[in-house]
């Protein structure tokens, strides 16, 4: 910094003076004025190639980078290029398709890498809405890191996105820090008591539904044809009619709470066990028993015989019936 410093004020590289000024070596000043070429800080003055003369940084860092800048749109251009003439047999391949069977309206992708890279890119083109459901309770962590970014783009270029999630996501604090985010930014979220499975469908043209398999990681299915991709739009509008507004930090918990136990009560009269009971509301077991225990204690039980009684002689379970008792 003091030699660079010396060499602008002098208006060259005296390697005598930089010595005395830095009260160093001869060589030290040698090795110095190599290192600030090197960083194209000193260039060689016109017609004396011997003298050198200092630079801005400002122009240092232009020189220095241009190469790297060249580089990189040399290959921001040649992705440009495959992808333009990739995605220009997109027609020739769903031409083909058609052609091939008019019946078929639909893609299996088992691929995980091939899955991922074709929600990035419906993501990424998407004009006008997302919508998703996301059964299971609370998202893993890493899986919502990914998808913060992306869902703050999507609603930045005006893409409407609402989410569906269980009702046990509103006391998971990693879910809840993520919804907080995306609200605040225009997302929509509700959340329900049970949700069939996962969907994700990108502006009512494409819905994407989980593949079900049981002997690798399940992909997805890929629908396309226009009037079942219509009817799957209605069913997730059916389903997000039932859900509950969810804002963050909001107090009025008790109507979801009494979803719950509304449909934990269903479940068990169904003959269902804590575990799948559970696993259908999107909860752990030992929350499950939890809230079993707040039920019978509700319905002044002692055990869950007597719950089941006591329920159905209140009529709990029937439609329109009277909500549970306060607790």
């Amino acid at each position: 910094m003091t030699a660079y410093q010396q060499a602008v004020t002098l208006g060259r590289f005296d390697r005598e003076e930089i010595a005395r000024t830095l009260g160093t070596s001869l060589e030290v000043a040698v090795r110095v004025e190599q290192t600030l070429t090197e960083f194209s800080l000193l260039h060689p003055m016109p017609g004396e190639p011997e003298t050198l003369m200092p630079v801005s940084p400002e122009a240092a860092a232009a020189e220095l980078v241009r190469p790297a800048e060249a580089r990189i749109h040399e290959l921001q251009q040649a992705v440009t290029d495959v992808r333009t003439r990739i995605r220009s047999l997109q027609p020739a391949y769903f031409e083909s398709r058609r052609r091939r069977n008019q019946a078929e309206a639909f893609d299996v992708i088992s691929d995980i890498q091939v899955l991922q890279a074709m929600l990035d890119d419906w993501g990424a083109r998407c004009r006008t809405e997302i919508l998703t459901a996301q059964p299971g309770g609370p998202r893993p962590a890493r899986y919502l890191e990914n998808a913060r970014p992306l869902t703050l783009a999507r609603l930045a270029r005006g893409v409407r996105v609402r989410h569906l999630y269980q009702h046990t996501v509103r006391s998971d604090l990693t879910t809840t820090s993520y919804i907080r985010a995306v609200a605040a930014a225009g997302a929509e979220v509700r959340t329900t008591d049970e949700l069939i499975d996962r969907v994700i469908i990108y502006d009512r043209e494409a819905v994407f539904l989980p593949e079900h398999v049981e002997d690798r990681p399940p992909g997805a299915v890929v629908v396309r044809e226009p009037t079942l991709v219509a009817f799957l739009c209605k069913v997730y509008e059916h389903l997000w009619a039932t859900g509950t507004a969810f804002t963050p930090d909001a107090t009025a918990q008790t109507p979801v709470a009494d979803d719950l136990k509304r449909s934990i009560i269903k479940l068990m009269a169904q003959g269902h066990k804590d575990e799948l009971v559970a696993r259908r509301l999107g909860m752990s077991v030992r929350t499950c028993r939890r809230y079993i225990s707040e039920i019978m204690e509700q319905v002044e039980s002692s055990s869950r015989f007597q719950a089941g009684v006591n329920v159905a002689l209140a009529g709990l379970l029937d439609e329109g019936g009277p909500g549970l008792p306060a607790e």
